[in-house]
């Protein structure tokens, strides 16, 4: 038997031998349905002269072999080397068989298998296998292949023009698919059924949509319309009226592949505007799609990295530094150096790209804070306010999935929203779980991960767990994920915070599974196991964690933390000094109080005269503080995104937020790359208890070699205070804001020599939503490695609290394995 990954070739030598030929059963795991593998497996076969049969089951693809034994030998290595593009096998394991003649006696013979068999002397694709548990991958949706667009552009094919065609290499996947194996059935395309040019297609070995499950054509497949507000179907071709609309500066709704977006001509100053007005969504950035390379080098600065970002076949948001003078509406992303681009992923995309001739905005169809819209009822009255008209069609989307987002990073691709595209690309732990775990994720920004064996499934961007309709989203997801993939957890993992919806749901899911063990896992820990698993890594390491906040194992509120970590646990090594939040959420709402918090902080209460942002504020200024030094509703925090707020605020004039993360995110926008010059924070050990991870009984120890004296603590505080007396002296804010950046930068790589001084560690991993934060992750980054650390940062899941549920499942995962 054979097993594993490119370990070489299955000798026939020693098998049975009947007349000359060797018989083996393979079975291939991993991505291998719904990307072509069968028709790749049937014509590599036939092409060998092999007999048998292939087909899909609960597991992946099985294959019956037989012929001569060189054929089997160059059929395995093919199998691997040769696979169709869309394809990863995970693992290949193949097993000698007796051939079929001498099972028959030496006559021909059906070779069993699944569903059907091949008969002995030719080879077969056979019907799938719905029994047994599922474990089949399912493919992401991928972009549209080069075959497919070239016949969208050919007047002489039947697809001329089509929206929907696709092949086995390219398509709907994921956001169509109902239930495995991967069958026409099990998708919502089954409400159409097949013409006889496509049948005949799907049945001919030598056509590339032999056995390609969404196939389909102008007369039998799904049906483009465009709507009026009322749902009143419009006359005339309905791209080319959609793309007159646009250009009219008109707002219209697109059905995309895993929902509604919302699109605008991108260079309508008055379009974008009005989007953004009736979306409700003041200042977030807006995405923008372009025709193809050419374009998006017109709006952005597109190196190498970029380039293999945005034609990737996940085709996502790409953030990219902006062009001066790019023609993009101001109101697309207003105050940001970059723009988030990406490239036509379905043929609607490309047919609507090349009528309007220009790049359009394409933003999410919802109102700020909701879910992507996905079900053609609820589009008219969630979205009826906002879209001037409605292109969409009668193809059903099983899952609603948000676009990808991710930037470049040291040559690679850095993922900051993982989603349409990626997922349900497993992801593969150091350390399998013994039993399957369903992690629950955080209540922003919000995952699951469900997780069995080595594979960990990280659900699409759910989003924050803050009404209704994102909550169902998240309980139909779980429900989906673990019908799909056969998972039924018998552990659930959870954060800290007993007021986050993912942890309720937690609790209330356990109390209704048998045998199943509920285990909390530290927010922190979280983030930098997920750091660990995304770049498969045990620990230890010097784990910096720095993010809004999350609640800590002493019951505070963390966010700026150094952890010494595993996978099975952490310990607290170092903080930022904590300082009082001046009303609680409502100084995360409004930054400036968290800039007088860490003035009284700086400056004992005597913050000098002349600050802009305590005159802005002077009407409440007092009983700010007067709150903060009582305690009263202002909870200690050790934040580093509210440091970066109050930074932020100091340099103003922004004193609230409309969105998550916006002070800090201007803050960066603002500084100047070339300056090198550095605040200066004071780093001395706390002295008193150390705060270990507990989550349960029996929590394995943390690792050893801990600071003595206790955590470093770091004075935020030494930081503002620069701040604040450089712009009473007049220096420019950007030179400011730099200076910060390079001082947090520093005091990142300060602590960590010093804890690895102590410990030994000598590998450093970067995590949480600061480390959004381009210029911070750069200069820490670079920082560390000149200090001889090993530098772990994320690439496959975000940073940010949407890889948290990854961490839970990785960190649920170890201490089940290390309790053996």
């Amino acid at each position: 038997m054979r097993t594993g990954r490119g370990d070489g070739q299955a000798r026939a030598a020693g098998q049975t031998r009947v007349g000359g030929r060797v018989r083996v059963d393979v079975r291939a795991e991993g991505l291998v349905q719904g990307v072509g593998f069968r028709p790749f497996v049937y014509g590599l076969a036939v092409r060998l002269g092999l007999a048998g049969c292939v087909g899909n089951d609960a597991d992946g693809v099985f294959v019956e072999a037989e012929g001569a034994p060189e054929r089997i030998e160059e059929f395995l290595v093919a199998l691997e080397r040769d696979a169709p593009p869309l394809a990863r096998i995970d693992r290949i394991s193949v097993m000698p068989r007796t051939p079929a003649e001498a099972e028959a006696g030496g006559q021909p013979a059906e070779i069993a298998a699944g569903a059907g068999g091949g008969v002995a002397g030719a080879f077969a694709i056979v019907d799938s296998d719905a029994s047994g548990r599922p474990r089949a991958l399912v493919s992401p949706d991928g972009a549209t292949c080069a075959d497919c667009l070239r016949e969208l552009a050919d007047p002489g094919d039947r697809r001329f023009g089509y929206a929907f065609v696709n092949c086995t290499n390219c398509g709907p996947r994921f956001t169509i698919v109902r239930g495995v194996p991967y069958d026409r059935p099990l998708t919502t395309m089954a409400g159409f059924a097949m013409c006889a040019a496509c049948t005949a297609e799907y049945h001919d070995p030598a056509d590339r949509r032999f056995h390609a499950q969404p196939v389909c054509c102008p007369d039998c497949g799904p049906r483009l319309r465009l709507l009026d507000p009322r749902g009143a179907e419009l006359p005339g071709d309905p791209v080319g009226r959609c793309a007159g609309l646009l250009r009219a500066g008109r707002v219209v709704a697109v059905k995309g592949l895993g929902g509604y977006h919302l699109a605008a001509l991108a260079s309508d100053e008055d379009a974008v505007a009005a989007l953004r007005r009736r979306k409700h969504r003041e200042d977030k950035p807006f995405a923008v799609m372009a025709a193809d390379l050419e374009q998006a080098g017109l709006l952005c600065e597109v190196d190498a990295t970029g380039a293999a970002l945005l034609t990737d076949r996940a085709r996502p948001i790409v953030l990219l530094p902006r062009r001066a003078g790019a023609p993009v509406a101001v109101s697309a992303a207003p105050g940001d150096r970059r723009l988030g681009v990406m490239l036509p992923y379905t043929p609607l995309h490309h047919l609507l790209l090349a009528a309007v001739t220009g790049p359009i905005v394409l933003t999410s169809g919802n109102v700020s804070d909701e879910p992507i819209v996905h079900r053609d009822s609820d589009a008219p009255a969630r979205l009826g306010g906002i879209a001037d008209a409605f292109l969409t069609h009668d193809r059903p989307i099983h899952v609603r999935t948000d676009d990808s987002v991710v930037r470049p990073f040291r040559g690679r691709g850095s993922v900051l929203r993982r989603s349409r595209g990626y997922v349900p690309d497993p992801v593969e732990l150091r350390r399998p779980a013994p039993r399957p775990i369903l992690a629950c994720g955080a209540e922003l920004k919000n995952t699951f991960c469900l997780a069995e064996g080595d594979r960990a499934f990280v659900s699409h961007h759910i989003g924050d767990l803050e009404n209704y309709e994102t909550l169902r989203s998240f309980t139909e997801g779980v429900e989906h994920f673990s019908a799909l993939f056969g998972i039924r957890p018998r552990v659930v993992a959870h954060d800290l915070h007993p007021e986050y919806l993912s942890t309720k749901y937690a609790v209330e899911l356990a109390d209704t599974l048998a045998e199943t063990e509920l285990v909390g896992v530290q927010h922190h820990h979280a983030h930098i196991a997920s750091c660990l698993a995304d770049n498969g890594e045990p620990g230890p390491v010097l784990g910096v964690a720095f993010d809004g906040l999350g609640l800590g194992a002493d019951g505070t509120l963390w966010g700026g933390e150094f952890l010494l970590a595993d996978l099975t646990s952490f310990e607290r090594a170092g903080h930022l000094a904590p300082v009082p939040m001046p009303g609680g959420t409502a100084a995360i709402r409004q930054p400036w109080r968290m800039a007088a918090a860490y003035l009284q902080a700086a400056y004992g209460g005597q913050a000098p005269e002349g600050l802009a942002v305590a005159v802005r504020n002077r009407a409440r200024w007092a009983d700010v503080l007067a709150l903060a030094r009582a305690g009263v509703n202002s909870p200690l925090t050790s934040s580093a995104g509210r440091l970066f707020d109050a930074v932020s605020a100091l340099l103003g004039p922004r004193d609230a937020i409309t969105y998550e993360g916006q002070a800090a995110i201007e803050l960066e926008q603002r500084a100047d790359p070339a300056e090198r010059g550095r605040y200066h924070a004071s780093v001395s050990p706390a002295g008193h208890d150390r705060h270990h991870a507990s989550a349960s009984p029996g929590t394995p120890a943390a690792p050893s070699g801990a600071v003595p004296g206790g955590p470093l603590v770091v004075a935020g505080a030494d930081l503002v205070r620069a701040a604040a007396e450089d712009l009473l002296a007049g220096v420019d804010p950007a030179v400011i804001a730099a200076r910060f950046h390079n001082g947090v930068a520093d005091l990142v790589v300060r602590c960590c020599v010093a804890l690895r001084d102590a410990t030994g560690v000598t590998t450093a991993a970067l995590s949480g939503g600061v480390f959004q934060n381009l210029l911070l992750l750069q200069r820490a980054a670079d920082g560390l490695s000149a200090a001889g650390f090993r530098v772990l940062t994320h690439s496959r899941v975000p940073a940010n609290d949407g890889g948290i549920s990854l961490g839970q499942a990785a960190v649920a995962a170890a201490r089940d394995h290390a309790r053996g």
